[in-house]
């Protein structure tokens, strides 16, 4: 689904949200020299429900490094396009609306997309993308986590996502195993954790934390009490949390997407088994939402995030502080997550992709996945560290997991681990 933007405080962007850059790349003769080719990119995001705020700060951020840079990619003219694969009803991604879009990005002049935000959709637009004649379609994620999507996870994994044989996605995020291994040795190793009991959404997402959370916990000493799903259909959570507390657990896992009535999982547990500091309650997935770090009950909990967390990158990177500053004057206020800086890290991959090809979707996928890693170098990274992306398989050669506390309205930083 294709959307019209506007942004108070950055001027009306009417109609589809269009950003022409003047870029540099590997030239053909004076004719293109002096008539640059138009490119177009898209970012495919959920619009709507509990990711809303995070989206649409994600595209800004995008618009802005793209004025920052001056809109050059080699000797094209790159435009951005902006796509919801969400729907009201749903309160989120839709998996139609994802499968819809996918087609739509076919049936375009798009030679890549950044996104998504939820692994399940780029599940569903991830092989459709591949196999197109003039392609595959390039998706670069901010987010993505499903280990499915780049290495053996699932049945046929990640073989099936890619009908040509041809790689196409990757991703700046790290992974729901390397998240998985993180979260079990905190538990274990800081907070001396030894009883939980693992929650997950239902969803392919939340399935996937909870299994690689299951296979870790046990290498750290971690007794798994059991694994249940929490309904999406029901209102309360107070009879799944009375049936936990038999099991006389030290801390919950839970696994899935905050959007998927975490909230009400999270005032829930509170009211059943207590405060944080009784039982811990740990959600891997639940990071960069403001409603969730302004709730009472949320106080002293646990997140993950795969990457560096917004004051992280910020401390460390100065192009990452000038972004955030530049952010600030535009919108009135920071970035609430650093999701919004790895799209920018998504984006600079896709960027040096097109200045290094030949501006054609096959041309820009073998730029990232073809013969040869695709680095952006440190002076150039907004993480201000390289990036580099392994082209047989789509992931960062290093990632980052970071560890993040709730406290006082606030995700703070606890700790990190470096992954590969």
């Amino acid at each position: 689904m294709k959307i019209n933007l506007s942004y108070p405080g950055a001027g009306v962007l009417a109609g589809v949200l269009l950003l022409l850059s003047g870029c540099g790349g590997p030239a053909a003769g004076p004719a293109d020299r002096a008539a640059p080719r138009t490119v177009t990119i898209a970012s495919d995001l959920p619009l709507q429900g509990g990711a809303k705020q995070i989206s649409l700060e994600t595209n800004q951020a995008m618009e802005l490094y793209l004025e920052q840079v001056k809109h050059q990619a080699g000797d094209f003219t790159v435009a951005l396009r902006a796509y919801d694969d969400a729907t009201s009803t749903r309160g989120g991604w839709d998996d139609e609306t994802c499968v819809k879009n996918a087609h739509d990005h076919l049936v375009s002049e798009e030679v890549a997309v950044m996104g998504t935000f939820n692994s399940g959709c780029a599940r569903l637009m991830v092989p459709v993308m591949n196999a197109v004649v003039d392609g595959p379609l390039l998706m670069v994620s901010h987010a993505n986590s499903n280990p499915g999507l780049t290495k053996a996870w699932g049945y046929h994994e990640p073989e099936k996502f890619y009908p040509t044989k041809a790689r196409s996605f990757a991703r700046v995020a790290a992974s729901d195993d390397q998240y998985s291994t993180a979260s079990a040795s905190f538990l274990a190793g800081t907070l001396h954790r030894k009883r939980c009991y693992v929650l997950d959404d239902g969803q392919v997402y939340g399935k996937g934390l909870a299994k690689a959370f299951i296979a870790a916990a046990g290498k750290q000493g971690i007794r798994v009490l059991g694994q249940r799903t929490w309904d999406l259909g029901k209102d309360s959570y107070v009879p799944l949390f009375e049936q936990i507390k038999k099991q006389d657990p030290d801390c919950v896992v839970a696994a899935g997407d905050y959007e998927n009535k975490g909230k009400q999982l999270i005032l829930d547990k509170a009211a059943v088994l207590g405060g944080n500091g009784r039982v811990t309650l740990m959600a891997p997935g639940f990071a960069g939402y403001p409603e969730l770090a302004g709730l009472a009950q949320a106080e002293g909990m646990y997140l993950a995030f795969g990457g560096l967390s917004l004051d992280q990158m910020t401390a460390q990177s100065p192009a990452a502080a000038s972004f955030v500053a530049a952010f600030k004057a535009r919108h009135g206020a920071a970035p609430t997550s650093a999701y919004q800086l790895y799209s920018v890290a998504a984006l600079q991959v896709i960027l040096q992709a097109i200045a290094s090809s030949d501006g054609t979707r096959a041309g820009v996928n073998q730029a990232v996945l073809g013969s040869a890693d695709l680095t952006v170098p440190a002076d150039r990274s907004i993480t201000g560290a390289p990036l580099t992306i392994n082209h047989a398989t789509g992931d960062l050669t290093s990632s980052t997991i970071t560890v993040l506390r709730v406290h006082g309205g606030r995700e703070t930083y606890l700790s990190s681990m470096q992954v590969s």
